[in-house]
């Protein structure tokens, strides 16, 4: 066994992106939507709707997605306690979204940009479910039709649009707008609503969509929420209905993979002598053939990484033997993905 120190120029380290389908279906656009009567009657369905790619059977549906409605005051739903006002499963939804991503209790979500920006004290909410994706949503790939009273909307984030990332918090954030392909193409007012700023907001790193129900309701009215105090105003239902009507919902995951890639160096004169037994003699150290003393021959078949310590902590192992004397030179690529 011989070792050599590995110098810092035998170290490079590269990182690859690598996009997938989301859908348990395996294509990139989920056509249908279904519901469970089972998990909204449940004491779950208060908080949210799961949603999945088919209604044949338990065995075979999967969450793909879920979806919930957040009021600030409340609103929309059944209070805990009918002597404690505003304190229901909207407001507490908007607590938890807003603790997660603007980090800030006292904050408000903001939808759009510059001039034409809107603060919504409610919204419609997407969750991709955590076994869909793998690092993060794919920006530029999200194109999402909602369809109900008053018109269709085809919905996409503005990535390409607005390349350099933006935050709330410390969440990444792209708005989401009218569109296609993560642009709004030559839409007016950049896929924004005049007044109502954009139609939400993505979080790629979070898996998460935000909708705003002051912008959809300008062009589909079912998607105006009901806002009654301690009453049950189904609105997860709404959007649920727009999206199935809407048959079609397109996003993919991302992952960054990162790889350090070692390069090996056996130079002519290095490693052309083995300490295996049939090598050299055990009791003397001697080499047992003499041919082998001025031209040895040897194979290299493993690689062993070691630290400072000689603590063996990875092992590569070649798909062939590779032969080894003083007249040849070899040269391993070890690659590392983490």
């Amino acid at each position: 066994m011989s070792f050599k120190r590995l110098e810092p120029e035998d170290f490079l380290v590269s990182s690859d992106s690598i996009t997938s389908t989301m859908w348990s279906t395996g294509v990139p656009t989920l056509t249908t939507f279904f519901s469970s009567s089972d998990q909204i009657e449940s004491t779950s369905g208060d908080y949210y709707y799961s949603v999945y790619q088919t209604g044949s059977s338990l065995s075979n549906a999967e969450v793909q997605f879920d979806i919930a409605y957040a009021d600030i005051l409340g609103s929309g739903s059944i209070l805990y306690n009918s002597i404690v006002p505003e304190n229901s499963p909207t407001k507490t939804i908007y607590g938890q979204y807003r603790t997660m991503i603007l980090e800030d209790e006292n904050s408000s979500f903001i939808f759009g940009k510059g001039s034409n920006v809107f603060t919504g004290s409610n919204f419609y909410v997407i969750s991709l479910e955590r076994a869909r994706y793998k690092q993060s949503l794919f920006p530029g790939s999200l194109n999402l039709t909602l369809s109900g009273s008053g018109g269709t909307l085809n919905l996409t984030d503005d990535s390409i649009d607005n390349p350099l990332s933006t935050f709330m918090g410390s969440t990444r954030v792209y708005q989401l707008i009218s569109g296609s392909n993560g642009t709004a193409g030559t839409l007016a007012n950049s896929g924004y609503v005049l007044n109502s700023g954009s139609y939400g907001l993505v979080f790629p790193d979070l898996g998460t969509i935000i909708l705003n129900p002051d912008a959809l309701s300008k062009t589909i009215t079912s998607l105006s929420p009901s806002r009654t105090n301690n009453s049950d105003g189904a609105n997860p239902h709404k959007l649920y209905s727009a999206i199935k009507s809407g048959s079609s919902f397109t996003i993919n995951s991302q992952e960054t993979l990162t790889s350090d890639y070692l390069f090996i160096r056996a130079r002519n004169s290095e490693f052309n002598y083995s300490e295996n037994p049939s090598f050299i003699a055990g009791t003397t150290g001697e080499i047992i053939y003499p041919q082998f003393i001025n031209s040895p021959q040897v194979f290299i078949t493993t690689i062993g990484l070691y630290n400072d310590t000689m603590d063996l902590i990875a092992v590569a192992k070649i798909s062939r033997p590779l032969i080894k004397d003083f007249t040849k030179e070899a040269l391993i690529r070890v690659k590392l993905d983490f």
